[in-house]
């Protein structure tokens, strides 16, 4: 809410009094002083005036995970490994998965506990590209780069895909960058034209590169820059 909002809905304020507060700049969000009444408070804010907390927020939490092959993109599963059980952090539970991938997928995977952050790097609305390495069991032609540029109909969710880039690496290789994520969207925009993924590894989200430094399974923090860049 507003952070003009945020202060009158509390007691000790009334309206006069936080105009007040904002005129002097008494007011700091994450430790920015703030003057615009009409400044954003999330969850994730801590919201002070004259260095008196008077809300701590949530502490937000970004991880970079590389997925290793068979393990599940859920917070629980019965039978499988789940991506959450590769992580080593306290209060697991309250992260969410940032774009998943199939079972059998490896690669970048981005966890978090911030819904906005999340729903910004996987909108389509916010044509952030997903970037994938495939392996095709059959030949890739050119004719598959022109069809996926302008979007394939899937008669299931009765939609045509936003229009793809595909970048030819070898006779059975491929990059390519996807703004949607529909169900097993790359495998069935190659199995139009009846060809086989045989293997698919997710090498980027948006302006995020998966770390080469991480082994699969292993993940870090993101950086402060990381994921202001989203």
């Amino acid at each position: 809410m507003r952070v003009d909002r945020f202060l009158s809905n509390l007691p000790r304020f009334n309206r006069k009094q936080v105009r007040g507060l904002l005129v002097e700049r008494r007011v700091t969000v994450d430790g920015v002083a703030i003057s615009d009444p009409h400044h954003d408070v999330r969850i994730f804010h801590r919201v002070c005036v004259d260095d008196e907390v008077l809300d701590a927020g949530i502490t937000a939490r970004y991880f970079m995970l590389h997925n290793a092959q068979g393990c599940v993109s859920a917070t629980s599963d019965p039978q499988h490994p789940t991506v959450l059980d590769l992580l080593d952090e306290p209060d697991k539970g309250e992260l969410h998965i940032a774009g998943r991938l199939d079972f059998n997928t490896t690669g970048l995977m981005l966890i978090t506990n911030d819904g906005l952050w999340s729903r910004r790097l996987t909108q389509p609305q916010t044509k952030l590209p997903k970037v994938y390495l495939v392996e095709t069991e059959q030949a890739i032609g050119d004719e598959y780069a022109a069809t996926f540029a302008q979007g394939l109909y899937f008669a299931f969710e009765d939609l045509t895909t936003q229009p793809a880039h595909l970048q030819i690496l070898g006779p059975r290789t491929a990059r390519l960058a996807i703004i949607e994520g529909r169900y097993h969207q790359v495998k069935r925009m190659f199995g139009h034209f009846d060809n086989k993924v045989i293997r698919l590894h997710r090498e980027r989200m948006g302006p995020l590169v998966l770390d080469a430094a991480l082994a699969p399974g292993e993940y870090r923090e993101l950086t402060v820059d990381e994921i202001q860049q989203v």
